[in-house]
């Protein structure tokens, strides 16, 4: 087993900040990413497969993950699908643009967000930094309920019964889109383009309804039978609140 965890250096990120974990079998890949966040302030640390990430994971704490898709013995989707049976570490998962059946599977398997190769590690870091950022509380400013479920708009966070239910970020976004607008229908494609101000790009059709299956096993008691989260039929989706 191959591990390697970027020391830290003079100037570097502080010892409280978040601590990225890279899995990725191109040698290339990794320590380019490492140094990119490692200079950025991030502590990092590396693993080549799913199994030294594993082994990382024994021994340490990690804020969130950079997982590549493609990869020897275990897959990032199979790796991704595995950790999600017991933890809900925030994931974004890097796919090879011509693979769009691996993006709708790794959404449905829980990961928080995708990013296509080739990439500007600058769009990877504004991705992590959104995903780390929506992750943290802030000062509430308006609510709605449903039911036992109460979602505070502005910081994102979904609670039942005083206890926090962890959403992902695209479940975070979806959901606040629709608060902002109870009671009002939105179609699919508005949100898998895009297409008006505020909403939630979710890169095609297929894909928001998943990401809509996913939301109702998070706020409805009966996913099967919707009371908030329902089906338009011919317009799309609408949120009920109390």
């Amino acid at each position: 087993m191959v591990t390697h965890t970027k020391p830290a250096q003079e100037g570097g990120p502080e010892d409280n900040a978040p601590h990225i974990l890279i899995v990725d079998d191109d040698s290339r890949i990794r320590d380019l990413l490492g140094r990119y966040l490692h200079d950025h302030g991030f502590r990092v640390t590396m693993a080549i497969d799913a199994e030294s990430a594993r082994a990382h994971m024994r021994s340490l704490a990690f804020d969130l993950i950079v997982l590549d898709v493609m990869m020897p013995k275990e897959s990032g989707i199979d790796f991704a699908k595995s950790l999600r049976v017991d933890n809900q570490i925030p994931i974004l998962m890097l796919t090879a643009r011509a693979e769009p059946e691996q993006r709708i599977e790794g959404l449905e398997t829980g990961v928080d967000d995708y990013l296509a190769k080739p990439f500007d590690p600058r769009e990877l870091l504004l991705r992590i930094s959104n995903i780390l950022k929506r992750g943290a509380k802030a000062a509430p400013s308006g609510e709605i309920r449903m039911g036992n479920f109460i979602f505070h708009v502005s910081r994102g966070e979904l609670q039942r019964d005083g206890e926090t239910v962890r959403l992902t970020e695209r479940e975070r976004e979806l959901l606040r889109y629709f608060a902002r607008r109870p009671g009002t229908p939105v179609s699919r494609h508005e949100l898998a383009k895009g297409s008006d101000k505020g909403a939630v790009e979710m890169g095609g059709e297929r894909a928001v309804d998943v990401q809509i299956n996913r939301l109702r096993r998070k706020i409805e008691n009966d996913p099967a039978n919707p009371v908030y989260l329902q089906t338009v039929r011919g317009k799309g989706y609408i949120l009920y609140s109390e």
